[in-house]
């Protein structure tokens, strides 16, 4: 679908959004739960912390995996997912009367999707209860002519009633297929009205048992994030705490929608998003990483005018782990290799590949990514983590794929995204304050 047929379906589908009760002009703020928090129903009290690391950079390998092969295949909306296929949980509700629904907050989808009945083939789902259409009194089901179903693009079908039918699909053999329809969105006391998403009426998914579906915030006409462009004019912006250090384990971190968040200052970088396919990620143009007083320049990617191709990274709050060419992952650890003194060790789980034991933080270099018009200063408590007594790892790894600018990176920076004027701003910030943004 090409990019003024997208750009006609996102304005009159977002045009068709009410005004929300509610809301002031600062926009809304709701709570981002990381699923290893105590705050989280996806929560395992008998895990340890090198156990809640380790599935974390295991779920972040199925993610980058799953990411890549969406880039590759753009024209579609189906997607690889390996279980739950992001890191954070929204609570919001749908309907009139509002039910609760538990989503995973994904930036690397665009469809909002939640369990309905009656549902054929179903999940097991324990928490909030699933969606019932015939109980809420603003559920409309779209039919296959409406500008919702026509921006599923290639991924739609009918039914013997005319509605539009979606279809998300997972790689592993899961599935979530129902009705495409319009309903009352609530977050916290802010409502919406004639939000689409998903009603999902055959799902066979290797979710959790509390999780009710997918919340979308990814960049396409379907996310959240364009649906609501009336209210928040394509600003969102998120802060995000470390979920892997005891003294934050009952803190959540926090995604605001609209413009009430003040980035602005002399610490504030911003860089351009780059419009690629598929438009449902956040694509920004990395040109190198310093390493200490050294710059290495961007590998891969390389266009024929010989310079780096523009949109060469997405910046991803779902992926725990940032992911870089495999070439410049190399000229990168080759670079701090050479910069820290210490002893080298392996990772038990053999997923990481530069660590050291006994690392001391101080002795390890500032690293900087440079990305088109904005200097990032990376935390080392970010560079490095400690997966088990006495051995610290690099938090980046090489790819064959995809770059992704991970979310254990975002740690502690104000993150804004701004659709409108299409760039994307870093600044640093103690998230643990952020109580509200």
């Amino acid at each position: 679908m090409n990019t003024l047929i997208l750009l006609t379906l996102f304005l009159t589908i977002s045009g068709s959004l009410s005004n929300p009760t509610h809301h002031d002009h600062g926009g809304f703020t709701v709570d981002l739960i990381h699923r290893d928090s105590p705050l989280s129903p996806l929560y395992n009290p008998t895990y340890s912390l090198t156990d809640r690391l380790q599935n974390a950079f295991r779920r972040s390998m199925s993610r980058a995996f799953r990411l890549s092969k969406t880039s590759v295949f753009a024209s579609k909306m189906e997607a690889d997912i390996f279980g739950v296929p992001g890191e954070y949980i929204m609570n919001i509700q749908i309907g009139t009367p509002p039910v609760q629904v538990l989503g995973i907050a994904d930036t690397g989808s665009d469809l909002t999707w939640a369990q309905c009945e009656p549902c054929k083939n179903c999940y097991k789902q324990v928490g909030p209860p699933l969606l019932v259409p015939a109980s809420s009194s603003t559920y409309h089901a779209q039919s296959c002519q409406s500008k919702a179903c026509e921006a599923l693009e290639d991924n739609l079908s009918c039914d013997s009633q005319n509605i539009c039918q979606y279809k998300m699909s997972y790689g592993d053999r899961s599935y979530s297929t129902g009705d495409l329809a319009m309903d009352t969105f609530w977050f916290g006391q802010t409502s919406f009205k004639h939000v689409v998403f998903g009603c999902g009426h055959d799902n066979n998914a290797t979710f959790n048992e509390n999780i009710s579906g997918i919340i979308g915030l990814g960049g396409g006409p379907l996310s959240i994030i364009n649906q609501l462009n009336p209210v928040i004019q394509g600003k969102f912006s998120y802060c995000l705490i470390s979920q892997f250090n005891d003294t934050t384990s009952n803190q959540t971190s926090k995604i605001h929608f609209g413009d009430g968040v003040n980035i602005s200052g002399p610490s504030v970088v911003s860089t351009p998003l780059v419009k690629k396919a598929p438009s449902t990620y956040y694509y920004v143009t990395l040109e190198s990483v310093s390493v200490g007083i050294r710059d290495l320049s961007y590998k891969q990617s390389i266009s024929k005018s010989g310079v780096n191709e523009e949109g060469n990274i997405i910046v991803d709050s779902g992926t725990t782990l940032t992911y870089l060419p495999r070439e410049f992952y190399s000229d990168l650890a080759a670079g701090l290799a050479k910069a820290i003194w210490g002893a080298t060790a392996q990772d038990p789980n053999g997923i990481l590949e530069l660590c050291y034991k006994d690392l001391n933080l101080s002795c390890v270099p500032t690293v900087t990514f440079r990305f088109t018009g904005a200097d990032v200063v990376i935390p080392t408590v970010n560079m490095f983590l400690e997966v088990e007594e006495g051995v610290s790892c690099l938090t980046i790894v090489p790819s064959d794929d995809l770059a992704i600018f991970g979310n254990l990176l975002q740690v502690n920076f104000m993150v804004g995204f701004d659709l409108v004027n299409q760039k994307v701003s870093f600044m640093p910030t103690d998230c643990t304050k952020c109580t509200s943004l």
